[in-house]
């Protein structure tokens, strides 16, 4: 077991991809993934699973079907199960998500955003 803390600042500048969560943490089944945020991602849902998105730096709107919530750095939102969103970044955002491990960033819709999962940082 380590002791060492892990450090946002610098797992941040580790990867320079947007939309491409990586792996810093697992507590049980769940992941905590950094992630580098911009532009429009795909309008999506997760039918097995809320997602939490915790706003490090920058700021991120997640759109949904009636209407859309927006995280300045500090602030958490809680996406409840089966709840189609779309997050948007109008410049370049750092956040936090905390899922189950191999939660798929895009749900079931095929997309270029589509990411790898359980890649570590």
């Amino acid at each position: 077991m380590s002791y060492a803390p892990i450090n946002l600042k610098e797992k941040f500048t580790k990867f320079d991809e947007h939309w491409s969560p990586r792996v810093i943490a697992e507590m049980n089944d769940y992941q905590f993934k950094l992630a580098k945020v911009v532009g429009e991602f795909v309008w999506h849902d997760h039918p097995d699973t809320d997602e939490v998105f915790f706003v490090v730096e920058g700021c991120l709107d997640i759109e949904f079907r009636d209407g859309k919530v927006t995280l300045e750095a500090g602030e958490v939102f809680v996406i409840p199960k089966g709840v189609e969103h779309k997050p948007v970044a109008q410049s370049e955002c750092k956040i936090i998500l905390v899922e189950p491990r191999g939660v798929v960033n895009t749900g079931d819709v095929q997309s270029e955003l589509k990411a790898d999962n359980d890649v570590w940082v």
